[in-house]
């Protein structure tokens, strides 16, 4: 993990891919947040069309990538138009914090791709991303009691994040990537840690 050595070009082409497509995902996710907040989009018809698209992506072989993309981008959007109404109608919790905590997520994604882009060893990659994006967290959002708590679980998806990675550059090894099935799993990790955040948020507020 702390290896000075490059990365092989093929490996190196893989986890930026990967990086790239988990920031449009949290990007696209963000988006459908905005959509809901702005105009309540989110509804019966938005968890539908996202189990759709979800089956749609289960069922898209896997040479298919660009139509893979496509759905999974489809299924982030919805997602966020409709993550809002389990954490307003079982937490009580406003939009807008789910929007911020999915903001940082945005922000860790994107410290991993830009450091990817920059450095090639993978010590360089992992110590950046993981420096800058603290950095910018900080600078971003007030700092509280439930917002220092919801920051430790973005600490611990880095570390998560990271383990990853590993997995990936040693899966590079022996022969092609599906980044969309790299994305695709790290990306839906996050509901349970955007559901954790919220109960954090909740518990704060009650007390």
């Amino acid at each position: 993990m702390m290896s000075s050595a490059p990365i092989t070009q093929h490996a190196y082409t893989s986890l930026k891919t990967v990086y790239v497509t988990l920031l449009l995902a949290i990007l696209a996710t963000t988006f459908g947040s905005y959509l809901h907040l702005i105009w309540e989009t989110g509804g019966m018809l938005s968890i539908i069309k996202c189990g759709s698209s979800l089956l749609l992506l289960y069922r898209t072989p896997q040479q298919r990538v660009l139509s893979r993309l496509l759905y999974l981008m489809d299924v982030a959007i919805c997602f966020g138009a409709s993550v809002s109404l389990f954490t307003k109608y079982f937490f009580e919790i406003d939009q807008s914090t789910v929007i911020r905590f999915l903001q940082g997520a945005a922000i860790v994604f994107g410290c991993f791709w830009c450091a990817a882009k920059v450095h090639r060893e993978r010590s360089y990659i992992y110590i950046t991303s993981l420096f800058s994006t603290c950095i910018l967290i900080l600078l971003r959002f007030d700092v509280s009691q439930w917002t220092l708590k919801a920051y430790v679980l973005l600490a611990l998806f880095m570390g998560y994040l990271v383990l990853y990675s590993q997995e990936i550059l040693y899966n590079a090894r022996f022969g092609e990537i599906n980044f969309a099935n790299c994305a695709f799993t790290i990306f839906f990790c996050l509901p349970a840690i955007v559901v954790h955040a919220v109960r954090l948020c909740l518990g704060a507020n009650m007390h």
